[in-house]
Parts: C-alpha cells; structure tokens; sequence
C-alpha cells in the first residue's frame, strides 16, 4: 500500500503538477483546495503521513496556520510548505517543517517526500 501524501493548494494547475510530483514518487496523492478541506480530510483518513501545503490560500486559515494546528492534532504528520509569495522565518515553521520556495526543484521536494516517509 502506498503512503498517502495530502497536497494542499489552492491553484488548480498547481495542485495538479503537486499531485504528479507526488505520485511520480510513488505515493497515494489527497487533494485539498484549502484547510478546512485539509483538516476535514485529515479527520476522516488516518493514514496521511505528510502534508505538502501552500502558504497564501483563501480560507479559515493560510497554510502556515495549517501546520500549526497538523503539528499539534496530528504530530506524527510530517510538514512541508510552499511558497512563492513569501519565506517565512524557521520560528513560523512546526518543528521537523520544512520550507521551499517556489518554484522549487522537483528532485529535491522528490528527495525530501521520501526522506519524510523513511
């Protein structure tokens, strides 16, 4: 079975290049186009192991505030954040986070998915 990644991101076309980066590593993408649709998800699978999660999205929350509250409910999730609006400071991150600016070089996001499911 594969591990489930949940990609968060509000952009359709970048939803889908994540969700092919995602799978072409050989995991099981979830698509979320916001957080609460995030958390929703997260509630009703329990087998979500990473969250790759943009920060600038409409909603309840912006990603950042996402992985706070994912690194709190599920702290064995583990976080990887997007952006190319802004670089948020290491203390803005949950621990074991993980930050890349847009747009990011999909060998290592690649790299770092499997790292995070090793």
């Amino acid at each position: 079975m594969r591990r489930k990644v949940l990609v968060v991101e509000d952009e359709p076309l970048l939803l889908m290049m994540a969700v092919d980066l995602v799978e072409d590593a050989g995991f099981e993408a979830v698509e979320a186009r916001n957080a609460d649709e995030a958390i929703r998800l997260l509630q009703e699978m329990q087998d979500i192991r990473i969250m790759w999660t943009d920060i600038d999205m409409p909603g309840s929350m912006n990603g950042l505030m996402l992985a706070a509250v994912v690194r709190d409910r599920w702290p064995p999730i583990e976080i990887l954040v997007v952006s190319g609006m802004r670089k948020p400071e290491a203390r803005d991150l949950p621990d074991r986070g993980v930050f890349y600016s847009k747009p990011y070089d999909t060998r290592v996001i690649t790299d770092t998915l499997l790292r995070m499911a090793a």
